[in-house]
């Protein structure tokens, strides 16, 4: 008779131990952690210095937050850090200011009416001159449309808000050329009522390129040969674009919609700062002017960031409720369930 007991307690263990590095093999795709990162060595190295300067100029900042529970003096001290130690601790006075501030809910009431806006006007262009330019125009064609549609993402604010001052201002050409027929000139860029409006028009002459190459870099991946096999069913050009052309944005359209969701707080710095003087506080006011304006005008440091703590918070809970939905309509989102 052939003896089959193990001869030693090493050999009694040897397949569990091989079922664990099946295992470990399983969840790691076939290949272990190990000789991941060793494949991968170059690529990380390579992201090292991206991640070292957002630790540096984003994660590392956040702990000066802390001024937003003090009575920040920066002139107390020598330097920022000592002046932070010796500032006096007031809990959550600075948000119970805002709470009570006026002028806060003002700038929140504004920065959320251009939101909705720019949502409802500028989010469906990209779609649109995608669909487009995808579906109607011809491949000779469609490169130099794309390069002219994606030339002003590179202009900056004040190349931006100097064209349509000098097209819509008050000795702009349009104004200039109505004055030239005899009817009175128009001024756009001073009116307060259509200042939303406004900035929305110029963001979507600055940046819906980019959201069109955007949807087109996700067309691309959809096979002619669906076009091909819908056509020869009979679908004709529009029902193609419902049935083959849509689904293949739904992704896309629903990962930029949770981020778009996501800043909602932040709707344009530079460009409403660039053009509040035109129109006034009252109706240019958002929340990052008016952080700017409390904190580094006026000096209320601590007032400042507890804004700024508060628009973070929010931020936050609208890209989990955006991404939330994403789920529910069947899509990834920003990260997977």
């Amino acid at each position: 008779m052939v003896d089959t007991e193990p001869r030693t307690k090493a050999e009694a263990r040897r397949p569990a131990v091989r079922k664990q590095r099946v295992k470990a093999v399983k969840v790691t795709g076939g290949i272990t952690l190990r000789h991941r990162l060793r494949r991968d060595r170059t690529l990380i190295l390579m992201t090292l210095p991206a991640i070292l300067l957002l630790f540096v100029f984003a994660y590392i900042p956040l702990a000066g937050n802390v001024v937003a529970f003090q009575e920040y003096d920066p002139y107390i001290a020598d330097n920022a850090f000592q002046a932070i130690l010796q500032s006096p601790w007031v809990g959550l006075d600075q948000f119970q200011q805002m709470v009570n501030d006026r002028l806060f809910w003002a700038a929140l009431r504004n920065t959320l009416a251009i939101f909705l806006i720019q949502l409802t006007l500028f989010f469906p262009v990209p779609v649109l001159l995608a669909l487009f330019i995808n579906s109607f125009v011809r491949p000779r064609v469609r490169a130099v449309a794309q390069a002219i549609l994606y030339l002003p993402h590179f202009f900056s604010w004040v190349l931006v808000v100097t064209v349509f001052q000098q097209m819509f201002g008050g000795a702009g050409l349009i104004s200039q050329t109505l004055r030239d027929h005899g009817h009175d000139g128009i001024d756009l860029m001073t009116d307060p009522g259509l200042f939303k409006f406004l900035i929305t028009f110029e963001m979507i002459w600055k940046d819906a390129g980019w959201g069109v190459i955007v949807f087109l870099a996700a067309l691309a991946s959809v096979s002619p040969d669906l076009y091909e096999a819908s056509a020869m069913d009979g679908a004709n050009r529009w029902r193609r674009m419902w049935h083959i052309t849509l689904p293949a944005l739904r992704p896309v359209v629903a990962l930029l919609l949770v981020l778009q969701v996501g800043n909602a707080l932040t709707v344009g710095f530079e460009q409403i700062l660039l053009q509040r003087t035109a129109v006034g506080p009252g109706a240019s006011e958002v929340l990052d002017t008016y952080v700017w304006n409390v904190g580094i005008t006026y000096g209320g440091f601590s007032y400042a960031a507890a804004v700024g703590i508060v628009k973070g918070i929010f931020g936050l809970l609208l890209v989990l409720a955006a991404n939330k939905v994403a789920h529910l309509m069947g899509e990834q989102g920003v990260y997977k369930k």
